[in-house]
């Protein structure tokens, strides 16, 4: 992902120090936190701080230096997850009215989810025992819930049944099922969900 690249704190050659230790410091997080980025998106669900001090050409003990325990580098993961799902947030919508936007949800989150996928895979493999990704997952299911709320009329988004199946069908979990296990393209899973909330909505209009 070069997106993740250019999200990471990165050196200030132009920045006066008088401290050259502290930015060679600042230096080696950097490539520490990318090492780790890249190696969750070649598909290493769970590098080893070995394999991250390989990739950033840095020692063991470097990493550790840096970063406690690995939860902090899963805390960095994180940020790059939120970054590129909450960036959609402010950007303006194509459609005119309120159900073209709904489903257009449904397009503008799954380009997020195909750029992000490595690092939620990642992410769901440690979120049990990882207090960072489980509070991380929270606040984006629940800024997610948010968006779908203020995009539905009053009266659809307090329809519980209606409120919850559309969430579901926005969720990473159902993207995921139909790319990885139901191996559709990204335009076909798109399209099916699409159809499924169209169907939901007539439904309800008709009700």
């Amino acid at each position: 992902m070069d997106r993740a690249r250019y999200l990471l704190p990165q050196p200030n050659d132009d920045a006066p120090s008088a401290d050259g230790r502290r930015r060679r410091g600042q230096d080696s997080r950097a490539r520490i936190v990318q090492a780790m980025l890249d190696l969750v998106q070649e598909g290493y669900v769970s590098p080893s701080a070995e394999q991250v001090a390989g990739r950033a050409e840095v020692g063991l003990r470097t990493v550790f230096r840096h970063f406690k325990d690995l939860e902090s580098l899963y805390r960095e993961m994180s940020a790059v997850i939120e970054a590129e799902l909450m960036s959609l947030a402010d950007t303006p919508f194509k459609a005119a009215d309120w159900r073209g936007r709904v489903l257009e949800l449904v397009e503008r989150r799954g380009w997020a989810y195909e750029r992000v996928a490595p690092f939620k895979r990642a992410s769901e493999v440690h979120r049990h025992q990882s207090t960072a990704l489980d509070l991380h997952n929270a606040k984006l299911v629940a800024a997610s819930r948010e968006i779908l709320r203020r995009e539905l009329p009053a009266a659809l988004a307090a329809d519980r049944d209606l409120f919850e199946a559309i969430d579901l069908l926005l969720s990473f979990d159902a993207w995921r099922r139909l790319r990885q296990d139901q191996a559709l393209e990204p335009t076909a899973t798109t399209e099916v969900l699409q159809a499924m909330i169209s169907a939901l909505l007539d439904r309800a209009a008709a009700a």
